[in-house]
């Protein structure tokens, strides 16, 4: 799966928990947010720089717009990259509740790392078809005249 195919694919399984999703869809996912940061983190330098007031040490109401846009961005992505996270451990037939790992402090993270690395079961499993399968498609029958 491509790095476009990927975000499409997130995006347009928006909130959707069920399913499974490749190691691609899910590490270039991944690629996509930090992409998106380092874009956002230099817009914001550069508003925060231009509107920095050195006389009374304080920023202009347009750092304070930019990080209220940057807020509302990052809360949009909030939803679809659990929804990709959990499809991810689906893939590997785990429920998504080994999500609630990543709350441990270092070792989670670590611990979620190795579980988003490693390949999905071979074929179906109980939370669907194999994602690296692809589907055939839909036999159209004509019907002689």
């Amino acid at each position: 799966m491509s790095f476009p195919d990927s975000v499409k694919s997130v995006f347009s399984q928006y909130a959707t928990f069920s399913g499974r999703a490749r190691r691609s869809e899910f590490w270039f996912w991944y690629l996509f947010l930090v992409i998106v940061g380092g874009v956002v983190g230099t817009v914001v330098g550069i508003v925060a720089a231009s509107s920095y007031d050195a006389t009374t040490e304080t920023f202009g109401a347009g750092l304070y717009v930019v990080s209220s846009l940057v807020s509302l961005v990052w809360l949009a992505l909030v939803l679809p990259t659990l929804a990709v996270m959990v499809r991810r451990l689906h893939d590997q037939d785990k429920s998504g509740f080994f999500w609630f790992l990543s709350l441990i402090p270092l070792v989670g993270g670590i611990i979620m790392i190795v579980l988003y690395a490693l390949p999905g079961t071979a074929g179906p499993n109980r939370f669907g078809p194999d994602p690296k399968v692809a589907q055939a498609p839909a036999a159209s029958y004509a019907v002689p005249a």
